[in-house]
């Protein structure tokens, strides 16, 4: 099976092209050629729950595979009216939804006969949603987050609040530079499948590969999750460079250090150096801290423009994960005695009120030391 390029356009489907074949298994030589071929381990039958901006994207790019997907919704009203345009008006207006997509609101239809589970439930919610479903959800089957953040209060990550909530099962993180908004267009991007399970980061791979969509495998979901949250504290302060019109030289200056605090916090965490310096460390941030789509920059953007924390969360249109990680973050750096400034100044902003100026006044007059 061959997928055409194209991607989406306005207003019409996004859909990909194949072509007709009758055997099940495509041999290695024509993968080489560019053909996409259903593997033996690749997941067929998905459910995702959340039908935000990444549920609908991660389920437009797997059904554009011929895979039967189906998208679960908390609001039933909600996603009956997503159902009936194929369309995501609140995300993605004017960008039809695969015909092939189901959509089913009843907790316990909604996972029946799933192979794998995506959970694109934002950070915050994820245990509120999961209780609510445990009691359906088929025993052993993975679930993969694709969820950016730290719960408040207990300081974990997403797979670690789905182990909590569910008991022990396979997990995975398909996380990286993946701005939703590029992905419903079909530009090209990449990310990566992490899991402590190398067979099922595989599996993960296999499913979500595409001739527009590159897939790599990680062992360190710990360092691939960390990296995910942090980015997000960090590209609030890009945003407020934008606002008050720091200029490109503070932009790089707080990219630069701003990945040494990720770092520092993940090594002290046990997460695995070279994490930070890939796609779902240095490439996530600096797509988050640069991308005019990206919710957490144009939230401190806002602010940098004059907005409160409040005022700026009130006129964003959807989850600021990066707003409710702050106290996460630096609750985590007290914890492992790691020094995060930048982290510091976004919290006294966003969560004590402090004013821009004083903050970068304060960055900029610590004491001078090595790099």
């Amino acid at each position: 099976m061959r997928i055409e390029p194209g991607g989406a356009q306005k207003t019409k489907p996004i859909k990909a092209n194949f072509e007709r074949c009758r055997v099940r298994y495509f041999g290695l030589n024509a993968c080489n050629r560019g053909v996409f071929c259903f593997n033996s381990r690749m997941f067929r039958t998905i459910t995702v729950i959340g039908d935000g901006a990444m549920g609908s994207v991660c389920a437009a790019m797997l059904c554009n595979k011929s895979l039967a997907v189906t998208m679960w919704g908390h609001d039933a009203s909600q996603l009956s009216e997503t159902a009936k345009g194929r369309e995501n008006v609140r995300f993605f207006p004017g960008y039809r939804l695969p015909d092939g997509l189901k959509y089913e609101s009843r907790d316990d239809k909604a996972m029946a006969g799933a192979e794998m589970i995506l959970s694109a439930v934002p950070c915050q919610f994820v245990r509120l949603v999961w209780q609510r479903l445990k009691e359906h959800l088929p025993a052993k089957i993975p679930i993969i987050s694709v969820a950016k953040g730290i719960e408040q209060g207990t300081l974990l990550c997403p797979t670690q609040i789905l182990a909590d909530v569910l008991g022990e099962r396979p997990y995975a993180a398909l996380s990286g530079p993946t701005i939703a908004d590029e992905l419903i267009r079909d530009l090209p991007a990449t990310a990566c499948a992490a899991s402590s399970d190398d067979g099922l980061a595989h599996q993960v791979q296999e499913t979500f590969n595409s001739s527009t969509f590159r897939v790599y495998t990680n062992n360190d979901i710990m360092g691939v999750e960390l990296a995910g949250a942090l980015k997000n504290v960090i590209a609030i302060a890009a945003g407020i460079i934008d606002g008050v019109g720091a200029g490109d030289n503070a932009k790089a200056a707080l990219l630069t250090r701003g990945l040494a605090e990720i770092k520092r916090l993940g090594l002290a965490m046990g997460a695995s150096e070279r994490t930070f310096s890939g796609l779902t460390g240095l490439g996530d941030l600096v797509t988050t801290c640069i991308s005019p789509k990206g919710r957490n920059r144009s939230f401190g953007e806002r602010i940098g423009k004059g907005m409160t924390a409040k005022q700026a969360l009130a006129a964003t249109e959807s989850v600021v994960e990066g707003a409710a990680t702050c106290q996460s973050v630096l609750e985590l750096a007290k914890r492992y005695d790691v020094e995060m400034p930048i982290a510091q100044a976004i919290g006294a902003v966003v969560i004590e009120g402090k004013t821009v100026d004083t903050a970068i006044h304060d960055l900029m007059s610590r004491r001078p030391k090595a790099e």
